[in-house]
């Protein structure tokens, strides 16, 4: 029981719950989506079930409520504001990390 117990907090501690706030001084993070893949810190895939964005890895599910984010995020209009630089890809295997020293803003 303990093991399962331990094992369900570290994986949604991790979780990448995001909802998108209307406001930048209600954001936990300040997010732009760059044009180009190589201007990205992170590359980020939209996935449609909340099971499977468990992990720190790009894989982002938008959460209706802001109760069941883990993460409130804002996205400003230019890339000097912004403390997360993302790019949208298509598909889930080229989610991932392009510069890890940001990597602890997701946690």
């Amino acid at each position: 029981m303990i093991i399962v117990t331990i094992l369900f907090v570290s994986a949604t501690t991790k979780s990448q719950k995001m909802f998108s706030v209307d406001y930048q001084n209600q954001a936990d993070i300040k997010v732009f989506v760059v044009q180009y893949e190589n201007q990205a810190d992170l590359k980020v895939y939209k996935v449609k079930y909340e099971n499977q964005a468990v992990m720190n890895n790009g894989k982002w599910f938008f959460t209706k409520y802001l109760i069941q984010a883990k993460k409130k995020i804002y996205f400003v209009d230019y890339a000097n504001q912004a403390d997360l630089k993302i790019f949208f890809v298509n598909y889930e295997n080229q989610a991932g990390w392009k510069t890890a020293s940001k990597k602890s803003l997701l946690y």
